[in-house]
């Protein structure tokens, strides 16, 4: 590792710890539905949403009934985005045809299974696009239905952590807010004007916006050249802020049009982490005690800052069988200038290594480098962090809600070693909230397993309808032995975390993927979100209880201590075995000569 490299890690993370407490307190005041430095601006769009929707916006709900808003509102979303692509070839702003006779030859179809998965994907905030973007959808398409779905699905994560935060915070109390008026004052007042502020210093600094029909170049060889425009800065923007990932183009942030240099690939790293440090610091707010939200914070940092450094020297090392080649005397083990692999030259290793770890720290998914050519190890730290459930800061909302659950299950394993009621911010947890937390940990777990083993043997006949012309599910993969099987573990791990990002060797637009990664995306998002909210609901309910001197404090370094150790050892303990037959087996085996 370099010292440059050190430093631009050390810079981002004081920049996060900066922005935490403004960002927090701003929040706290939005969903408290108090009057901020905006409203005079805002607040009539706010009441015009609610007029229209029919909301009243001081009326709560019971846990019960803020899911079923929940459930009902994504399901239209994701039937809106299903019924757009489909018929995009009908609509306009779609300059290059695509759903048409008149489409590209080198376009995408976009047929039934993979309309679903994207559907369901930009509606769980996962964004995993199984296709290229600029070869497959239609400006109309990628403002109205993809970009709109970037701020409604992180709107909906921030609603469902302050509602979380709400079970904890009252007292006796059957109600967690509303959920209507918790997505508008997210939207309005939060990734509204932040994604406008944003995307005019994005275009500023060459991300491109404009409904331009592609344009054709010829290149120094004499070759035509097809160049996508479009509305990519407004996309690029809420896609970051909002943990979103789906690029507009195929390279995703390593195309000079998303992400032109390294001060924007900063500000797009910044913007990924902005607001979920900003919740922690809302966290402790709302429950009367700010020490809660920097333990809180404090454990994520530890998580992140261990990911980044590891990815970086791993990265940085390279490959000893090229150190080999190259210097053959050499006493050192290490690759020339690092693994450039996969990178692109105007972000360098470090930059790219720190993408990698905050991209699926967050429910993020958008990267400057491909995943597949990282270094086994430098691999393994985003594949984990998938595991983890993506509480490292983790998504909008989906980070805060997920450390939560396992801070249910870190004062619930506490109480069992010294023999007492566990307790939390003064409220006892019992069963139903254990239950709770892990059936969401259960259910995501299940589904990645699952899917992962039965794609890595399942048969279907080639030119079937499960997989067209690729034949089994394991031939769609760029890679044999363990990182093919990377590959696979990786595509539902993403899918699982609503995380969106890949290890690009791998084809998953075939209908066996599209489908079962599309459920996994579900279970992943829904089958968290309505066990938490009942145990928030159950939390709420109950009565404050006093601290005795057998409570455990929860804001202090010990506690921080046992939730990062709670977190590691869950994860570990369910995925190792996965993990030793992909990225820890890869890592011995290259060290012996062996590549794949």
């Amino acid at each position: 590792m370099t010292a440059n490299g050190i430093l631009q890690i050390v810079i981002f993370f004081l920049v996060i710890l900066a922005v935490a407490k403004p960002m927090g307190v701003y929040m706290t005041r939005v969903f408290a539905g108090e009057r901020t430095f905006l409203h005079p601006v805002l607040r009539p769009l706010e009441r015009l949403c609610y007029t229209l929707c029919g909301v009243k916006e001081t009326l709560e709900q019971r846990w019960t009934q803020y899911a079923g808003s929940m459930l009902a509102f994504s399901i239209f979303s994701a039937l809106l985005l299903y019924a757009l692509q489909r018929l995009q070839g009908f609509l306009p702003f779609n300059p290059a045809g695509f759903g048409t006779a008149h489409a590209p030859a080198s376009a995408t179809a976009m047929t039934p299974d993979l309309a679903f998965n994207t559907a369901v994907s930009f509606t769980t905030n996962t964004n995993w696009q199984s296709y290229g973007g600029e070869a497959t959808l239609s400006y109309l398409v990628q403002m109205l239905g993809l970009t709109m779905h970037n701020f409604t699905s992180a709107a909906v994560g921030m609603a469902i952590a302050v509602a979380m935060i709400r079970g904890f915070s009252r007292h006796q109390a059957n109600a967690l807010g509303n959920f209507w008026a918790d997505i508008v004052r997210a939207t309005v007042y939060v990734l509204l004007p932040i994604s406008l502020v944003f995307a005019l210093f994005l275009t500023s600094q060459g991300v491109i916006q404009n409904l331009k029909p592609y344009t054709a170049a010829t290149t120094v060889e004499g070759q035509t050249q097809t160049i996508a425009q479009g509305p990519v800065a407004s996309q690029e923007a809420i896609k970051m802020l909002g943990t979103n990932g789906g690029g507009f183009f195929n390279a995703n942030s390593a195309h000079p049009f998303e992400n032109p240099s390294p001060l924007t690939n900063f500000f797009q790293m910044i913007s990924i982490f902005l607001i979920p440090a900003g919740l922690t610091y809302v966290f402790g707010r709302m429950v009367g005690d700010q020490r809660q939200g920097w333990a809180l914070f404090a454990a994520m940092s530890i998580l992140f800052l261990v990911g980044a450094f590891v990815v970086y020297h791993y990265e940085q090392a390279g490959n000893p069988i090229v150190a080999k080649l190259g210097l053959e005397n050499s006493a050192t083990a290490s690759q020339p200038g690092g693994n450039m692999e996969g990178k692109e030259v105007r972000f360098g290793i470090a930059a790219s290594a720190l993408f990698a770890t905050i991209t699926t720290d967050a429910s993020c998914g958008a990267v400057n480098a491909m995943h597949d050519s990282l270094t086994p190890i430098g691999g393994l730290v985003p594949l984990f962090n998938l595991h983890l459930g993506e509480v490292i800061f983790g998504g909008v909302g989906a980070g805060l809600y997920g450390m939560l659950m396992f801070a249910i299950l870190a004062v619930f394993i506490a109480g069992l070693m010294v023999g007492r009621t566990p307790e939390y911010l003064g409220k006892k947890i019992e069963g139903k909230e254990v239950k709770m937390a892990m059936l969401a940990l259960i259910a995501t777990s299940f589904v990645i397993l699952l899917f992962s083993a039965v794609s890595s043997v399942v048969d279907f006949p080639k030119g079937g309808y499960w997989n067209g012309a690729n034949g089994p599910a394991i031939a769609n993969l760029n890679n044999g032995g363990p990182h093919g099987f990377s590959e696979i573990l990786y595509a539902f791990s993403s899918a699982a975390a609503n995380n969106g990002s890949a290890f690009a060797g791998i084809t998953t637009n075939t209908p066996w993927y599209n489908l079962t990664m599309g459920i996994t995306m579900l279970v992943g998002r829904f089958l968290m979100i309505i066990p938490l909210l009942a145990a928030a609901g159950s939390l709420a309910a109950k009565k404050q209880i006093p601290v005795t001197s057998g409570t455990l404090p929860t804001h202090g370094a010990l506690f921080v201590g046992l939730l990062v150790g709670t977190i590691v050892i869950v994860g570990a303990l369910t995925f190792f075995p996965a993990l030793s037959l992909s990225p820890i087996v890869e890592h011995f085996l290259m060290q012996q000569g062996r590549v794949f």
